[in-house]
């Protein structure tokens, strides 16, 4: 039984350490190298392809090295072999943070007074405050509720979306297809903190935005393909929307030359809101094999058939 960390040395050797704490009898080989691939029962990967369910013949268990798992072909699993997300404190702080610097920028009108800072322009904003300032949230799993949590303190009124119904204290939630009309209409800064899925590619759209209220704001976190950027800087270009903090794009690294970059009314950030520590990997892969020798269910397995 061995465990394959498919990263980088350095990275490994910290999970490794931590790993073999736990489980001193389990080899972890770090790479793709040579090695014996028959024994390989645990596989810690970005990406999976079909190759390596040829060359690794015994899997029993696919963690991803990050919270999303959109980038596997879940379809393509046979029978048996299991997905498993990170879910991690470390993570969750770090949205957390992310979201409530996004919305606190795009509620004080950063991406405008950065603007005016290029241009040397030394000219004041009228000021809201938090209490008058409506937030959504877009996906209320582990990582939503903690930005919702975040939020809660700075003092805006704050509404929740799900696909499936909800209940969080302080938080007015809705779901379903009419759901995600009311909190659009009642939301003047919406944070998208969704999985990709085939329901959720694409869904900042122009009918998305036309939907927010006149001066409303962006923040989105969940996945590029998400977003129509075309449909993004109409809504800014018409004055629809006061603003966006983006910190995933439709194709990444943007590319040089896309206008996203010296839009007035965007902040972009290069997909940091979250950066996967391989001390969390090592905590979550122990967690996760503890309780499959007791028998318990694990922590961040993806229903396949929905894709989270």
């Amino acid at each position: 039984m061995t465990v394959l960390f498919n990263s980088d040395a350095r990275r490994g050797a910290i999970f490794a350490r931590i790993f073999n704490d736990a489980f001193p009898d389990i080899p972890v080989r770090i790479g793709t190298g040579a090695g014996d691939d028959a024994a390989v029962k645990y596989l810690l990967t970005w990406t999976f392809s079909p190759e390596m369910l040829r060359r690794f013949p015994n899997l029993e268990i696919v963690f991803s090295l990050g919270a999303g798992v959109d980038q596997f072909d879940v379809a393509s699993f046979p029978p048996g072999l299991r997905l498993v997300r990170l879910v991690d404190d470390d993570l969750a702080a770090m949205m957390r943070e992310y979201v409530c610097m996004g919305v606190l920028a795009a509620h004080r009108d950063m991406p405008a007074y950065l603007a005016q800072q290029r241009e040397q322009v030394w000219k004041p904003i009228l000021l809201k405050l938090a209490s008058e300032r409506r937030v959504g949230v877009l996906g209320l799993g582990e990582l939503g509720q903690t930005a919702l949590q975040g939020l809660a303190g700075l003092g805006f009124p704050l509404s929740g979306w799900s696909r499936s119904a909800r209940d969080l204290p302080g938080v007015r939630c809705h779901s379903g297809a009419d759901g995600l009309t009311a909190i659009l209409a009642e939301s003047d800064i919406i944070v998208c903190l969704l999985p990709l899925t085939d329901e959720t590619r694409g869904i900042l759209n122009a009918g998305f935005f036309a939907q927010m209220p006149q001066g409303a704001s962006l923040v989105h976190v969940g996945r590029g393909a998400q977003l129509d950027q075309g449909a993004l800087m109409h809504a800014l270009d018409s004055g629809h929307l006061a603003g966006a903090v983006l910190d995933v794009t439709t194709v990444e690294p943007l590319p040089q030359d896309d206008p996203l970059w010296s839009h007035p009314r965007v902040m972009i950030t290069p997909h940091i809101a979250c950066q996967t520590r391989p001390e969390a990997l090592a905590r979550h892969a122990v967690e996760t094999l503890r309780n499959l020798q007791a028998g318990q269910p694990l922590k961040g397995e993806v229903h396949t058939d929905r894709g989270y």
